[in-house]
């Protein structure tokens, strides 16, 4: 029977979990009264605290679930009881935010290190809000300080980085410009064909002997072929087949379905 005594003498303990639940149940309920004595809504305590609505409505009921960590809990505890005259500090140091605040049978009366420990938690929690809030800042003006100095400075390197390949797109340009010109002043003794397909046709273009093209053009098709001496065309389908020397007036090349064969010389140079 000795280890039946000993089972009914203990007494269950409380999760620090459950300790907190029933903590800040007691301490809502007194939130809310008070709230209610002065007459002030909980939108008026939102501008007076800066704390959401939903924080505030779930420390009044005492919804753990809804709040967030512990520590963060007993700041906003804090800030609530400063907010309707009560000793914040003082206040929210009841609502245990470790396992060291939570006081086991038969320990006897909190330590006064128990007692202090929440007070330092919070005001390690403030430091590190305000180092947080500087370092941001800093890096803020820095930020704004170097885009200022960028937008102020000139921009030469840029400029000499993308000469070169400009100048290279100049150069391009100018060579085609000047064969483009040779071409256009030669065109007095070369020959040039353009045709154009009313209709499916197998094609075959020679130009100085060299076969340029050979096969079936669709419907709509436009080419244009050059020869230095002699152009010659030839096709399956002549009625099908536009075609136009020197950039004259486009003439069919001969019957529909009949094959015909043209042959262009250039003109001779004087």
């Amino acid at each position: 029977m000795k280890w039946l005594r000993k089972k009914n003498n203990h007494q269950p303990s409380i999760s620090l979990e459950q300790q907190r639940a029933e903590k800040l149940a007691e301490m809502g309920a007194q939130l809310w009264a008070l709230r209610q004595e002065q007459g002030l809504s909980l939108e008026q305590m939102v501008a007076l605290t800066r704390i959401p609505r939903r924080l505030l409505q779930a420390i009044e009921e005492g919804n753990l679930n809804d709040l967030p960590e512990p520590v963060y809990i007993q700041g906003l505890i804090r800030q609530f009881a400063d907010a309707l005259g009560l000793n914040g500090v003082e206040f929210s140091g009841a609502f245990p935010i470790s396992s060291a605040q939570v006081n086991p049978q038969g320990m006897g009366n909190n330590s006064p290190l128990n007692q202090l420990r929440p007070i330092h938690l919070y005001f390690l929690y403030i430091l590190l809000i305000v180092c947080s809030v500087n370092g941001l800042s800093q890096l803020l003006n820095n930020a704004v300080l170097q885009a200022s100095n960028s937008q102020n400075q000139p921009y030469p390197k840029q400029k000499s980085i993308v000469k070169p390949e400009i100048a290279q797109i100049k150069e391009s340009v100018e060579v085609q410009s000047v064969n483009d010109t040779l071409s256009a002043v030669q065109q007095g003794k070369a020959v040039q064909i353009g045709v154009t397909l009313k209709a499916s046709s197998w094609i075959r273009v020679v130009a100085d002997g060299k076969t340029e093209f050979e096969g079936t053009l669709p419907e709509g098709t436009h080419r244009i072929w050059k020869a230095q001496e002699q152009l010659t065309v030839k096709t399956d389908n002549a009625g099908g087949v536009l075609m136009s020397i020197n950039q004259e007036k486009a003439k069919e090349m001969g019957e529909p379905g009949k094959e015909e064969e043209v042959r262009i010389a250039a003109k001779p140079k004087f």
